[in-house]
């Protein structure tokens, strides 16, 4: 094993303050992951970790090793890949995520273009409904809309989603079609909770100012993207969704907009990655890519 490869490891654990993590996310086994910690402190003459039954901790010159050779990997990383003029010399693993209806209605169809420019290059793909720690659990950029709130990553605005109101026809026969904010008390919408927390069910809708809320019924609650459409096309109630996400039933009838005067504010859209100053070729070269596919259905930021 070479310093560098060392130095990745000793990061890794540093990044997720664990060993056995860091031996996950790399691949490698747990007594390789020490080892290699082991021989750098060794060179170095230097304890870089405070290891004890519950955490790893950095020590004071783990902390200052960590900010120097972080910045020597990306320098590395980046002359590597200086000259190397053609997409398809792209190696190694790709880890990202995205909600999941991002994913099925609009990457995954087009996917496999992307793996056939960069056949040498491996993707794990997430669709976790859910806030995911792009540090802790080794993404290399995660595909997000709402607002940001992790300032230790760093964003790649994309644009905004438009948010539609849509209901079936089958909701629309039996409950009717609301004209305006006054019906909604004979209506129900499908209410999305991720934690399933007993929230309160409401209407949004952006006035042109501020975002406004109105009470309203709602008979189901789920904590998933795809039952939420699901349930919508079932009959059990309105959602509010992206647009791109549902044009397709918007197109063939499943899916009928209602309200369209009183939308939610659009959806803002981001990549987040880990803040770098060289981020790695892979990474760089699949947010491009996407951010094309994925730009015919946003509005301009």
């Amino acid at each position: 094993m070479n310093d560098l490869d060392t130095i990745r490891i000793f990061l890794k654990v540093a990044d997720l303050e664990s060993f056995s993590g860091a031996a996950r996310q790399l691949g490698l086994p747990n007594a390789t992951v020490s080892a290699a910690v082991r021989q750098l402190e060794l060179a170095l003459g230097s304890r870089l970790l405070q290891r004890t039954t519950r955490r790893v901790q950095l020590t004071q010159e783990g902390e200052a090793f960590r900010a120097r050779s972080g910045g020597v990997l990306e320098d590395y990383d980046a002359l590597r890949t200086m000259f190397n003029g053609g997409a398809d010399v792209l190696s190694g693993r790709l880890r990202i995520d995205m909600s999941v209806g991002s994913a099925i209605k609009l990457v995954v169809p087009r996917l496999g273009e992307f793996m056939a420019m960069h056949p040498q290059l491996l993707v794990d793909l997430g669709t976790a409904d859910r806030r995911v720690d792009v540090i802790r659990e080794g993404y290399d950029c995660v595909l997000r809309a709402g607002v940001l709130e992790d300032s230790s990553l760093v964003a790649r605005p994309l644009g905004h989603y438009r948010i539609v109101n849509c209901a079936s026809p089958a909701y629309l026969r039996q409950y009717g079609t609301p004209r305006g904010l006054e019906d909604l008390t004979r209506h129900r919408v499908v209410h999305y909770d991720p934690q399933l927390g007993g929230s309160a069910a409401g209407w949004e809708w952006f006035d042109g100012e501020q975002t406004r809320y109105a009470p309203v019924g709602a008979s189901l609650t789920v904590n998933g993207t795809a039952a939420y459409e699901a349930a919508c096309v079932a009959g059990l109630g309105m959602v509010q969704l992206p647009e791109p996400g549902v044009r397709d039933r918007l197109q063939d009838g499943s899916l009928v907009e209602v309200l369209p005067g009183f939308r939610p504010a659009p959806m803002p859209v981001s990549f987040v990655y880990p803040s770098r100053r060289h981020v790695p070729a892979r990474t760089l070269a699949f947010m491009d890519w996407a951010q094309a596919l994925l730009a015919p259905g946003m509005e301009a930021l």
